[in-house]
């Protein structure tokens, strides 16, 4: 478990750095769709087949899986309330509706098709549900500031969620692998410094990068237990990346907006 803690301390102070580089390069929607890349659940999922087995971590992937449910929705509560409050009450928003799709989630405990389903009906539907919104420009005294700002807190946040979701057990700890972290600590600092639409087209571009993190939650589910530890993650990552690649061929056709600027 400590292995796992400092990876996640690692890398997830270093995604959201690397991550809000590229957004102020390239735009929120490229922002979003390299946080959603499974850069940090994989190692969770990884090191869980290390300590219960291959069955008990495939399992787990099916709850990870299913968890891109809980992400939307706090996606799409946190859109909708910054069209009319600050990030606080937008976070608050986002963070509620996210605990009341995990205890929906606890309840229904889908399997792996009927959780493959219904994610890939979300993430299709998802993209019309958030609001229009125009993007801004963050200020030039925030871009130097505020990066050492928001990898503090992701590591704060990381802690936090480790300390609790190890007490749940494997249907939800596998759930709340998948806790939005990234997103929180993204979206937050974006709102406040780059302004509501800046934050809404990121949440609307991490649905696009969702594709490769279900990709790689239904073929780690399918594989783990044929192929053993390493080829089943070899392979699964290889398929997460492949997929990567072809929402981003999506991305630039689709939405050129996204590549400016931001």
């Amino acid at each position: 478990m400590n292995l796992i803690l400092t990876l996640k301390l690692l890398l997830v102070p270093a995604l959201i750095a690397g991550v809000t580089l590229a957004g102020r390069r390239w735009g929120p929607a490229v922002a979003g769709w390299l946080s959603a890349f499974p850069v940090v659940s994989a190692p969770i999922l990884f090191f869980i087949a290390l300590d219960q087995g291959a069955a008990f971590a495939a399992n787990a992937a099916v709850g990870t899986l299913s968890a891109v449910l809980a992400i939307l929705a706090f996606g799409l509560s946190y859109a909708w309330a910054a069209t009319r409050y600050g990030w606080g009450l937008s976070l608050l928003a986002g963070f509620a509706t996210y605990l009341a799709a995990v205890t929906a989630l606890s309840l229904w405990r889908p399997g792996l098709w009927p959780a493959a389903c219904a994610v890939l009906a979300a993430l299709l539907l998802a993209p019309r549900l958030f609001p229009v919104a125009a993007t801004s420009t963050p200020p030039a005294s925030a871009k130097s500031k505020d990066i050492h700002w928001r990898m503090t807190a992701g590591a704060i946040l990381v802690l936090l969620v480790t300390h609790f979701s190890a007490r749940l057990g494997p249907q939800l700890s596998g759930v709340f692998a998948m806790f939005p972290v990234m997103s929180s600590v993204l979206v937050v600092f974006s709102h406040r410094h780059a302004g509501a639409g800046f934050a809404i087209n990121m949440l609307r571009g991490m649905v696009l990068g969702y594709y490769a993190f279900a990709v790689f939650c239904l073929s780690l589910a399918l594989v783990l237990p044929a192929l053993g530890l390493g080829g089943a993650f070899l392979t699964t990552l290889a398929g997460a990346v492949l997929a990567q690649a072809g929402s981003r061929v999506v991305l630039q056709r689709g939405r050129p907006q996204a590549l400016v600027r931001g």
